[in-house]
This record gives structure tokens, sequence and C-alpha cells, in this order.
């Protein structure tokens, strides 16, 4: 009996995950920022429900913070995280959160230069051209981790399926973000600017 009880207990928890872990992520991010304060206590500078919006319509963005040096001196006050950029200052980083919306929703762009296109000058000259509207390369290392959801992401040649605490870190590479779920795919990503690949 007792055996049963476990077992029960054990199916309800690991199914109470899986439904968690499914779950619609909310249109807002809680975002807490540290500072130090004129004595050099640890404080809390910004504790705040930061709303992901559209700037590439139809997925959601919320840059969390951004610096724009490699060695950040921490004398700011600034919310960095107002700070409005697309990819990472020179010899800086960006950590953003991005709501991928399912390609069944619409509203996805169609040029196939799409992205090249919002990246701009910014985008290295090496790469092949574009196979999908979202295809985009960034001149920056790029951590990705899945927090819900499932997405593909397509490479110059094949694609990876990703899902719910997967990671990926990206090399200045072709990629794209296509969600074929039902539901948005919600990934973490730190960009931190390089040399020319």
């Amino acid at each position: 009996m007792k055996r049963l009880a476990l077992l029960v207990l054990g199916a309800a928890l690991f199914c109470a995950g899986h439904v968690i872990a499914q779950q619609k992520p909310a249109p807002e991010i809680r975002r807490v920022v540290t500072k130090l304060d004129s004595s050099g206590k640890a404080v809390v500078m910004i504790d705040e429900k930061t709303r992901l919006v559209a700037p590439r319509p139809p997925n959601l963005v919320a840059n969390i913070w951004v610096a724009d040096k490699a060695q950040p001196d921490f004398t700011s006050t600034d919310d960095r995280g107002r700070t409005k950029v697309g990819v990472a200052p020179k010899a800086g980083s960006i950590f953003r959160v991005v709501d991928f919306a399912p390609e069944s929703a619409g509203g996805h762009p169609t040029d196939v230069d799409a992205m090249m296109k919002l990246i701009g000058a910014d985008a290295p000259k090496k790469g092949l051209p574009p196979r999908h509207p979202g295809m985009h390369r960034t001149r920056s290392l790029d951590y990705a981790v899945i927090i819900a959801g499932e997405i593909d992401m397509l490479l110059d040649e094949g694609e990876v399926h990703l899902k719910a605490g997967d990671v990926v870190v990206q090399q200045a590479t072709n990629h794209s973000w296509v969600n074929r779920g039902h539901e948005p795919c919600r990934i973490a990503f730190i960009l931190i600017e390089s040399q020319e690949p």
C-alpha cells in the first residue's frame, strides 16, 4: 500500500511538473537588479514586473539589462534595461527575454531579408543568404536558455528542435527561430559583442 501511494505521488508530481513546464508564459517577467550603495552595501536597485513589448511583431521582447562596455564599473544608477538596442553594443552585452509567437498566430514578416534589414550595418559581412524571413546573424556570442515551450532553430543547413530546459551557444552563426507549436516559446538570451567572424 505504501509503495502504491509513493507511485501515485510520484506520478502526480511528474504530471504537475509537466503541466507547469507547458504553461503559456505571462506577458511580463519579474526583473530584480542589485547595486552597491554609497557605503558599499548590496541593495536592490530595481524590483519590478517588466512587460515584453513587440518591436518585432508578433514576437515579444524585453531587454533585462544592457552593458555598454566589457568591464562595467557599476557606478551608473540608470535603468539599463530601458536601453533601446538591437544588437550588443561595442564591447558590451545584452540580457534579453523573447517570447516567440507560434507561426500559426500570423503577423510574421514574409520578406526573406526582414531580420537582416533590422540588423542593418551591424550584421557581419560573412554568411550565406537568408533562407527564412527570421534568419539573421549578429556579431556576438549568444547564450540561450529555453524557459518555456518548444522551438526550432534553423541554420544554414538543417535545424535543431529545442524545448524548455535546453541551452544553446551560438557563435555568430546564421540562424532563425521558428515556433511551429501552438503556444509562445520563451527564451532568455545573453548576447556578448565579439570580433568580426
